[in-house]
């Protein structure tokens, strides 16, 4: 009888200890292990005569090389510190305000809701797909480790937090990965059989939607043929490679969506047999975002095997940096060990459970369902114009695009000298003024790579028109590819 039937949860305050710092530490060293690969590999798996080297001083180089890789991590650190500072009903406004005036690089749906935060969109409008075009993308699913780990057993209240938290940067699907893998953290501190962890974090996922379908599928794949990975891997960018919302990566080989990267790092956890090195290798040979992947793998089957239970080969290198802050924050990973564990007795005690001197009791939850929601729905992506349209520039007139569908996204950037300077875009549609999008190339405060976007308009022939309101000889506005939207026909 698996430990899901049972209504308690007994753990010594060691063993829950060694799981959370498991979970920590998996998730460094499968980011670590993935990060010279990270999207190198796009709708290819890297193949098998490709070594994925783990040398000496591995993590240290990061560290001190290429610290934006650990945004899976320091993003997590963010939010723990904000619970530690003002307890378990810390509000999402303060989530967003610390992370939105951290000073750490973003992409994809974070810069996007940072972007948000600082031009007065707070969460959840600030995650809601029609605010961000990102989210669908992989955000909040590599960074709600956090929710998971200081939830032992308590899947439904994971959720909860990712609901607070979530929703500052993504929706629907791209929400789902991240309630999904809390989950299964959750779940990895009272089970010992990966399949299961799996399936049940699934159960936290509404049926009707996508991302519930999509796993499933892999699930499915895996009981069938629980020996080859590369055939679950090549059914699924068969069916479902598309990537509908991120502007950089609609109709390209590329693919950040939650859904798809979710795939991967199931597909490393099933095929992986409960093996810590091969469930990383796994989700790091399914390619795109392979340094999140096995970052996200790793801690999983690292919370359930326990800090002990990783192998000594991985150890040395972990233990360089273990206590050394991450880049950008006040916290090392010996801090979050404890901080964590902080947080996970104040959430069992919270939630039903009981916190001894030496051991705790777990009130064990069983999954349920969070709300239904989806973004980006009916909608299919065309490519209406490649390469660089210049908006911009001292003797910049109206630039006028006609098109047809029901929606327009612009995928581009601005480049001025002075990183003060804030563009003023004008865009109408249809001969109204649609908004004015605020555009600098200081990197921290910067659109995700998105001009302009728009979407729900009437099916139809529409034309847009950018004007910048205030041009100056220095600054250049361009658009790599404009995207626009179909109804999808059925």
């Amino acid at each position: 009888m698996h430990l899901l039937a049972h209504s308690t949860k007994e753990l010594s305050r060691d063993v829950l200890l060694d799981k959370i710092k498991g979970g920590w530490a998996g998730q460094t060293i499968g980011c670590a292990y993935g990060g010279p690969t990270e999207f190198c590999y796009r709708g290819v798996t890297i193949p098998d005569d490709v070594e994925i080297a783990y040398p000496e001083h591995h993590l240290q180089w990061f560290y001190d090389h290429s610290p934006g890789l650990f945004d899976d991590v320091y993003m997590d650190l963010t939010f723990v510190k904000v619970f530690s500072e003002e307890g378990l009903d810390a509000p999402a406004s303060s989530m967003a305000k610390a992370f939105a005036y951290a000073p750490y690089p973003l992409w994809h749906a974070n810069q996007q809701a940072r972007y948000n935060i600082l031009q007065g969109i707070m969460p959840p409008q600030s995650g809601h797909w029609k605010n961000n075009p990102h989210a669908d993308c992989i955000d909040y699913q590599i960074e709600s480790d956090f929710a998971g780990l200081m939830s032992p057993g308590m899947p439904n209240t994971a959720s909860k937090i990712s609901d607070r938290v979530g929703h500052l940067m993504n929706y629907g699907d791209g929400w789902y990965g991240g309630v999904f893998v809390g989950a299964m953290y959750t779940l990895a501190f009272i089970e010992n059989d990966i399949p299961t962890i799996v399936e049940q974090a699934l159960q936290t996922i509404p049926a009707k939607s996508k991302f519930h379908q999509r796993i499933a599928q892999v699930i499915q794949w895996y009981r069938e043929e629980p020996n080859d990975w590369k055939r679950a891997w090549t059914l699924y960018n068969e069916r479902f490679s598309e990537d509908i919302g991120c502007p950089e990566l609609i109709l390209a080989p590329g693919n950040i969506d939650a859904t798809m990267n979710s795939a991967y790092v199931v597909i490393g956890l099933l095929y992986g047999h409960g093996d810590f090195g091969q469930t990383m290798e796994i989700s790091t040979r399914c390619g795109q975002d392979s340094d999140c992947n096995p970052s996200t793998a790793a801690g999983i089957i690292a919370t359930m095997l326990g800090y002990k239970g990783i192998p000594e080969k991985w150890m040395p290198n972990l233990r360089e940096v273990e206590g050394r802050n991450f880049s950008y924050t006040t916290m090392s990973l010996l801090d979050v060990y404890q901080q964590s564990l902080d947080l996970a007795l104040k959430n069992i005690e919270r939630n039903g459970g009981k916190v001894f001197d030496d051991k705790v009791i777990i009130k064990v939850q069983q999954p349920k369902a969070v709300r239904l929601e989806q973004g980006f729905v009916g909608m299919t992506p065309k490519l209406l114009k490649e390469g660089i349209e210049h908006f911009g520039g001292p003797n910049s007139a109206e630039s006028i695009f006609n098109f047809q569908g029901t929606g327009i996204t612009v995928y581009g950037n601005i480049e001025c000298p002075d990183k003060t300077y804030e563009a003023q875009l004008e865009v109408s549609i249809d001969g109204k003024l649609d908004k004015v999008m605020k555009l600098t190339s200081d990197f921290h405060n910067r659109t995700a790579d998105c001009l302009y976007w728009r979407y729900n308009l009437k099916d139809g022939s529409h034309r847009i028109a950018f004007r910048l309101l205030n041009p100056r000889y220095d600054v250049n506005i361009k658009a790599w590819r404009i995207i626009g939207y179909e109804k999808v026909k059925r």
